[in-house]
């Protein structure tokens, strides 16, 4: 289970932690009037944030948990609608190429019913801060020539690093300063968005090197142990570990060592998703082969080693991008799907960016954020079934490691390819809402049916848990349940997932949301 951690070490997937598996909500606190989600099993996933806009307008806004979790989820079979297509796309901006409403109405339809997959690549890069949802169309074509520059710069650091395998680093330090200056932008940017509860302004996330005026004040932390709350020990801790490329060239060599074989053992489930894979030729595969230096790739067929290929220059670039983090195993899961989508490197680049910034924390050394999250899984699942938590204790297993995977790589190992993509969307679009600061006006209504929430992944996690429940009260062992978790690979429905993280929302979002108060507060 250790093998998925934060270490440098190059261990297959196969030996990463399992799944977890939710077991019926079974007899629940709840009025008995209250619906429950399908019996099949759901598919688990990230932490999804919020959960659903079904609101009645007529209701009133001191509804009670009760009287929430009668009504229907939006992805109940009953609730669930298409997915968002071309026309509908193309109808919610104005004649200037900017999104309508702040994109609020564009955010409700994909959270609700996700993306078509011809529309992807233009929707992702406005559900992951590449653009801002306020953004004209010259505004987003201006962004786009500098976030092309920004990702050349880059890669052609690199590729100097590439050369420098010898260890040497003379050249190196001529740009030391002004590459420290960089770094520091970008880091205190990221730890803003990160950080921040509310962020009212949704341009803040268009460019991830603009400069902060508020650096230094006391930014509000999420429920995530992301940070610590003393920004100059940050700071200080920030500047020992990324002392330029002077300090971590031999972390990015090591880094550089494990992506490379990350990349040639990347599964090839995206391949029939690519819309580019078929188009390109052996000779443009085995050039960006070359150009990244990727060996032993003989054994690879055509859109795999382009693949591959990608997956090194993008992964090097966020190392040297977010030196902090590196590079771990398990990101390259993340990245998959995106190279899938997104055909332009930078685009690719910075969406990946994007998705870093709430999923980076998965990755620290210290593995701070994925604790938080397993003991937010552990305190749904006990709030919920008393019976289950027991015996999860009796086993030594109410610390929900065994769900460690689910939690690190968002069930990208547990969910198809195509449900993977399902359940990010839904989950982007929440995170865009918070980031623009959408929680108020037509969006306050959510809160009578169930609240927004970073931890919505978490929520499904325990549902898969809680619908397992029969299943895992047979077990002797932690084993065991490791083993029933990664079992259920592939035998998931997303949208089942989601209906019953729904539930879970709007009966105990508030209890879970005291009880991590009081814990950080301890």
């Amino acid at each position: 289970m250790k093998s998925l951690r934060r270490s440098h070490t190059s261990t297959s997937s196969a030996n990463s932690s399992s799944t977890s598996l939710p077991s019926s909500a079974s007899a629940s606190s709840s009025s008995s009037t209250t619906s429950t989600s399908p019996p099949s099993s759901s598919s688990s996933w990230i932490h999804l944030r919020s959960v659903l806009f079904v609101a009645n307008p007529s209701s009133p806004s001191s509804v009670t948990s009760s009287d929430r979790s009668r009504r229907k989820s939006p992805w109940s079979r009953r609730k669930r609608k298409r997915p968002l297509t071309p026309h509908q796309w193309r109808s919610l901006f104005t004649p200037e190429g900017k999104l309508r409403d702040g994109g609020v109405g564009f955010l409700k339809r994909v959270r609700s019913r996700g993306v078509d997959p011809c529309i992807r690549a233009q929707v992702w890069l406005f559900l992951l801060g590449v653009y801002d949802l306020n953004s004209t169309r010259e505004e987003r074509e201006a962004v786009k020539t500098q976030k092309r520059k920004e990702y050349e710069k880059l890669q052609r650091r690199c590729k100097m690093l590439l050369k420098r395998g010898d260890g040497s680093t003379d050249d190196l330090e001529e740009e030391a300063d002004e590459q420290y200056v960089r770094f520091m932008d970008d880091y205190k940017t990221t730890k803003q968005i990160i950080n921040q509860d509310v962020v009212s302004a949704v341009n803040t996330d268009s460019s991830d090197t603009d400069s902060c005026e508020d650096d230094d004040e006391d930014v509000q932390l999420l429920p995530s142990d992301v940070y610590s709350n003393n920004s100059e020990e940050n700071n200080t801790s920030l500047f020992g570990e990324i002392q330029v490329e002077v300090t971590v060239h031999e972390d990015f060599s090591t880094w550089q060592r494990i992506i490379r074989l990350d990349a040639l053992r990347a599964d090839s489930d995206w391949a029939t998703y690519s819309s580019s894979s078929t188009t390109i030729t052996e000779t443009k595969a085995r050039g960006l082969a070359e150009s990244v230096a990727l060996k032993d790739y003989d054994h690879l067929e055509t859109c795999r080693l382009h693949h591959a290929a990608r997956l090194v220059s993008i992964l090097e670039a966020y190392a040297l991008y977010d030196p902090e983090i590196g590079y771990c195993q398990g990101m390259s899961d993340l990245l998959s799907p995106i190279l899938a989508v997104i055909s332009e490197d930078h685009e690719a680049f910075w969406s990946f960016v994007g998705f870093m910034k709430k999923a980076r924390h998965n990755f620290r050394l210290d593995e701070a954020g994925i604790q938080r999250q397993l003991r937010i899984v552990s305190k749904i699942i006990k709030s919920k079934d008393s019976q289950l938590y027991k015996h999860l204790e009796n086993l030594q297993a109410e610390d929900c490691s065994f769900v460690y995977r689910m939690v690190l790589v968002m069930f990208r190992r547990e969910l198809s390819f195509e449900q993977t993509l399902c359940l990010w969307e839904v989950m982007w679009a929440d995170q865009a809402a918070i980031r623009a600061g959408v929680g108020k006006s037509p969006w306050s209504r959510i809160r009578q049916q169930a609240p927004p929430t970073d931890d919505l992944l978490l929520y499904a996690i325990a549902a898969l848990v809680l619908r397992r429940k029969l299943i895992i009260q047979r077990y002797s062992s932690m084993d065991e349940i490791v083993e029933e978790c990664n079992s259920m690979a592939g035998q998931l429905d997303v949208w089942k997932l989601l209906d019953d993280a729904h539930h879970l929302v709007v009966t105990l979002h508030d209890k879970i949301e005291t009880l991590s108060s009081r814990s950080l507060s301890v």
